[in-house]
């Protein structure tokens, strides 16, 4: 699996990576069918506090690309969100390829 995280208008720090790639083992632990992760970790310049954070991730699965994105007043807690709705996405998208192979078998009989 390749991972790519990188930051729009802040640094990452090796703290916020190692938190970043913590998360990401839980997707793994899933789906072991990832190909590429991106993370855009990104401070938008608004004037108003909430939800200013915000992250993104692609992820490059074999024959589909799943996009989630969060955005939150903590980055921390934008990453959580974020790799909430990714777990959601992946075990629906892994749920979907284990059904259409029962469903033909079932209809060859």
């Amino acid at each position: 699996m390749n991972l790519t995280i990188s930051g729009h208008h802040l640094d990452v720090t090796p703290a916020l990576r190692s938190y970043v790639t913590g998360k990401l083992d839980r997707i793994t632990r899933h789906f072991d069918q990832v190909v590429d992760v991106k993370v855009l970790l990104s401070l938008e310049n608004q004037k108003e506090k909430d939800k200013r954070q915000r992250a993104e991730c692609r992820i490059g699965v074999k024959g589909n690309d799943l996009f989630a994105e969060s955005s939150h007043e903590d980055l921390y807690a934008a990453v959580d969100e974020l790799v909430d709705k990714l777990d959601r996405q992946l075990v629906k998208h892994k749920d979907k390829i284990q059904s259409h192979g029962r469903a033909a078998a079932k209809h060859l009989m």
